[in-house]
C-alpha cells in the first residue's frame, strides 16, 4: 500500500471514531458516569448503616440499619450493572470500527500476488 494512501485512510478512519464517540457522548456517557457515582455511594450506605446498627442496641433502630444497608447494596448493583454495561457498549463500538476499518484496508491493500493473511 502506498504510504499516502495508507495516511489518508488512517485519518478518515480516525475521523469516523471521533464521529462515532460524539454520537455516543449524551446520554450514554451520563449513564456511564451515573453507574460510577452510584457504585461508591452504595458502599457508603453500607458503612453508614454498619454504625448506626453497631452504635445502638435498640432492635427497631437495628432494623431501620439493615434497610439502608439493602439499599445500598441495590444501589452498588444497580451502579455497577449501568458501568459495565455502558463501558462495554463503548468498547464494542470502538472494536467494531476498527474491524471494519481492517476489513477495508484488507480488502483494498493487498496487491493480487500476495496470498491472504
Amino acid at each position: 500500500m502506498e504510504p499516502a494512501r495508507d495516511e489518508a485512510s488512517t485519518e478518515q478512519f480516525l475521523a469516523e471514531i471521533a464521529d462515532i464517540r460524539l454520537k455516543s457522548a449524551g446520554r450514554h456517557r451520563q449513564l456511564l458516569r451515573l453507574g460510577a457515582v452510584l457504585m461508591p455511594t452504595g458502599i457508603v450506605l453500607g458503612i453508614v448503616a454498619w454504625f448506626l446498627a453497631y452504635n445502638t442496641d435498640s432492635a427497631l433502630e437495628q432494623r431501620d440499619a439493615i434497610i439502608l444497608a439493602l439499599i445500598g447494596v441495590s444501589v452498588s448493583v444497580t451502579g455497577m450493572g449501568l458501568f459495565l454495561r455502558y463501558s462495554f457498549g463503548e468498547f464494542l463500538r470502538f472494536w467494531m470500527a476498527r474491524l471494519v476499518y481492517q476489513q477495508q484496508v484488507g480488502a483494498a491493500g493487498r496487491p493480487a500476488d500476495r496470498p491472504a493473511e
